[in-house]
Formats: C-alpha cells, structure tokens, sequence
C-alpha cells in the first residue's frame, strides 16, 4: 500500500514537474520572441540613427562645407570657418588702374561760353574773349539710328554687241532685305556675353531703332556666327592642347527638356567648351573632348572619370577638398575627427606659404600629410562587415575621403611644389559660371545645336576677354573672316 503511494506521488510530482517544464518553454519561446523583436528594434534604431545623421549632415550643407552655390544660403550670412583675413586694406590697391571718366583731348563738338555783360556795364563780343578759363566735357550718346545702305544693280549695254550685262553685288549682301554685320555683332554680344534672352533683344532694337528682330532672326546670326568660329575653335584646342596646366569641369544644362553636361578644359588665356549629353567616360572620351590629347597637369575635381587618363598629371582642386573637410568637422558631433581641423589647416597655411620656402620643406611637407592621414585612419577605422548581409560593408563619407586623400596624395599636394599648379580650380568654374546665368535668363536650351552654338561662342568670348580684346571688335572681325586667334602665328 505504501508503495502504492509513493508511486502515485512521484506521478504527481513528475507531472507537475512536466507542467513546469512546459510552461519554461513557452517562457522560452516568448523570450526568444521578445529578444528578436529587440534586435529588430535596435536595426532599425541604429537605421534611423544613421539615416537622421545623414539629413542633419545634409541640413547642414552650405557654401562653406560643399559645393553649393553661395546664392543658395539664401539670405542668412553664412561665416566660412577657414577664411583667412586678407592683410590689403578696404578700398583700391596701390597700383590698381582706376576707372574714372578723364577729359580728352580732342573733342568732337566744341560750344564756347561767353559772358554776357561785365559788372562796369560793358556788353561783351567775340573780340573780347581772351584764354579758356576752364574746360568741362560732356560723354554722351549720340542719337541711335539704323542706317539704311541701299545697293543698285545697274545694266550696262555693250555698245558693241548690243549685250546688257549686271553689275554685281557684294557677295555679303545676298538678300533684298538684310542686317548687316554691326548689327549681327551686337546681337551675339547681347545674347552671349549680356545674357539677354531673344525676346528681349528684339523688344531692345524696336524701342531703340524702331526695328523688332524677330527670334528666328536671332537664332540663324547665332548659327551663321557659330559655323564662322569653327577655324577659331580648332586653334583655341591647339593652343589648350600645348599647355602646361589645363583645368577641367563639368555642370549640369537643360537642353530640350533633358538633362545635358556642359564640359569646360580651358587655360588663363584659352577656353573651350562643349555639351554632350554624358558626364562622364563616353562624354570625356568622345571627338569632342580633347582631354585625351592633353599631356600636361590637369586640374579637376575628383570626378573618378579623370581618373582614367593617364596621358595628364592630376592635380586636385583644394577648394573642394577644404569644404569636404568643412563638412568632416561641421558633422563631428563626438568632436573626435580632429585630423580634419588638422588637415584643412595643413593644406590652407601650406597654401599661404612661399614656394620656395615649400621647396625647402618638401620631405617635411610630405611627411606631415602622411602623419595627419595615419592619424585619421586611427580615429575612422573600416567598418565591419554585417551578419547576413552581402557585398562590402559601407565606410562614412568622412572615411572615405581620408581613403581619397591618403590615396591621391601626389594630386592634392601638386601645387606646393609646381609653381605653374594652382590651389584651386577655380579657372574652370569661372568658365562655367556664365552658363548657369545664361539658364537663369532662359531656363534651358530649346535645341541641341542651339547649346552648341552657345558653347562654341561663349569660348571663343572667354577666351578674347582673358586676352584683353574688346569683344565686339573681335566678333565683327569674325564675321569678316579673321580675328586676334586666327591671326596668331
């Protein structure tokens, strides 16, 4: 009977020792549960957390940390940290050539002032004048006024055989009704150089002369003036070709309601552009770019497509690079990236110091760029591959532009030890940026060719502005056959 019992007990206890056990489990299981939860949780947390330092870092993008125009800061004065003071003075430099209006010395009309009579009562007269007593000079417009040529083509008869013959016109004059060369010059120097849309160029001639150019009008000169720059523009890329620094860029046009690429490789004294409606490889590479004829110090952006030409020496523009760094410290929200502080303030002072004291510090130069990158890479250590994911693991930006730097260190230092090798590349963008103010007159290009006109002209406009040649002149000349490039040996 006890035996009975004792068995029933251990019955009991085993099944309450089972109920246990099943509840744990279920405990278990729930807790599994709760615990993928949390690991989702903390995913999309450290998800978010990322995603929100990339739109606060994207917030945080001005002028000064990105290469942002400084007209999009809007109105609010946005202080660029690593801005040096400029030791000149507010005002004129000495030695500036000032603008102001002088008196000539032969003017065109001349009115003489006489008084009228003396305080004694004495009426004055032509006779009584004796020297100038001052001289004053008035610059004005003369009345504007088209002036009409009309061209007659007479018959002469032959008092031999009897035979009229013509006389015939200039081969420029080749329609009953037409503008002439003055007319079309000042049309192109409103439309490129001024920036003056179509419209109103022929709204400027009615009100001035009387005479509405209508836009179709507009466009044929462009087009005629464009086919007459084509001698101009091969010798432009010759003289590019054969020079010792060459800068290249490219900015995004609209042309046709599409999105075109404006690529600019041009000199202190030279500029060549075109479109194509790539960015990169196939457009850099294509008949138009003559960067694959370039042989000589190329500075750029970083645009990995540069990249690929090995027949030019790199060199960076540090105007991007010091933003890019800019941008590493404004984001630094742990202050530990201290080596982009370090760097800018490298790559600025480095700038301000003479060459040849550059040249006497060469090793130590190279060797303190290499220290600061070593440091960084303490501080940006490469990320870690996560579970289950596939590919490469992704770096921060900051990470990946020390990796740039440390990589292309020969293209960032390229202007401390070539004197000819600028900080910048700030010639490129200069010879961009009228096309972007161009746009903001006229939205986009309506064609193709039209864009092409358009850069064909504007570099051969740039290009007689950084020789000092008055513009007009040059595009007259043009139309005659000739100009400061042709006539170049």
């Amino acid at each position: 009977m006890d035996s009975q019992n004792e068995i029933l007990e251990l019955k009991k206890m085993l099944f309450e020792a089972l109920q246990q056990i099943f509840v744990m489990e279920k405990e278990i299981e729930q807790l599994k549960e709760e615990n993928l939860k949390i690991s989702k949780l903390e995913a999309e947390n450290k998800a978010l957390m990322a995603e929100n330092d990339e739109l606060k870092a994207r917030l945080n993008q001005n002028s000064s940390n990105s290469s942002k125009p400084s007209s999009s800061d809007g109105y609010k004065k946005i202080e660029k940290q690593y801005k040096r003071e400029s030791p000149k003075l507010r005002g004129g430099q000495v030695g500036h050539k000032g603008g102001t209006l002088l008196q000539i010395a032969n003017p065109d009309n001349t009115i003489k002032h006489l008084p009228s009579v003396c305080s004694c009562g004495h009426q004055f007269s032509e006779a009584d004048k004796t020297s100038i007593q001052s001289k004053r000079q008035v610059f004005e417009i003369p009345e504007p006024k088209l002036i009409v040529t009309e061209h007659q083509s007479y018959g002469c008869k032959c008092p031999k055989c009897g035979k009229i013959t013509k006389g015939a016109f200039p081969d420029k004059v080749n329609a009953p009704v037409q503008y002439g060369d003055r007319v079309k010059s000042f049309v192109i120097f409103m439309d490129n150089e001024l920036k003056v849309s179509k419209k109103n160029i022929g709204q400027f001639f009615l009100n001035l002369f009387g005479y509405a150019i209508n836009e179709s009008a507009i466009t044929t000169m462009l087009s005629d003036f464009s086919k007459k720059l084509l001698p101009t523009e091969e010798k432009i890329k010759e003289k590019i070709k054969s020079s010792e620094v060459g800068h290249a860029d490219e900015t995004g046009i609209r042309v046709d309601k599409k999105l075109n690429w404006l690529h600019v490789l041009s000199t202190s004294l030279y500029t060549y552009l075109f479109v194509h409606e790539k960015r990169g490889k196939v457009a850099m590479r294509s008949e138009e770019s003559i960067i694959p004829d370039f042989k000589n110090w190329l500075v750029h952006d970083c645009l990995p497509t540069y990249f690929g030409f090995d027949n030019v020496t790199h060199s960076f523009c540090n105007a991007h690079i010091v933003r890019e760094l800019q941008s590493v410290i404004d984001n630094d929200k742990d202050g530990l990236k201290k080596w982009a502080k370090k760097l800018q303030d490298f790559l600025l002072s480095l700038n301000e110091m003479e060459f040849s004291e550059r040249i006497k510090k060469r090793l130590a130069i190279s060797e303190e760029y290499y220290r600061i990158c070593k440091e960084g890479f303490v501080i940006e250590p490469p990320p870690k591959k996560e579970k289950g994911k596939k590919g490469r693991p992704k770096s921060t930006k900051s990470r990946n532009l020390l990796c740039r730097l440390a990589k292309y260190k020969k293209a960032v230092l390229a202007f401390a030890f070539n004197e000819n090798v600028p900080f910048t590349n700030n010639q490129a963008e200069r010879d961009l940026r009228p096309a972007k103010v161009k746009l903001k007159v006229s939205n986009c290009f309506r064609s193709s060719d039209g864009a092409k006109h358009y850069a064909r002209i504007q570099g051969f406009i740039s290009t007689a502005k950084k020789n000092h040649k008055n513009i007009m002149t040059e595009i007259y000349n043009t139309f005659n056959g000739y100009n400061f490039i042709t006539e170049m040996a």
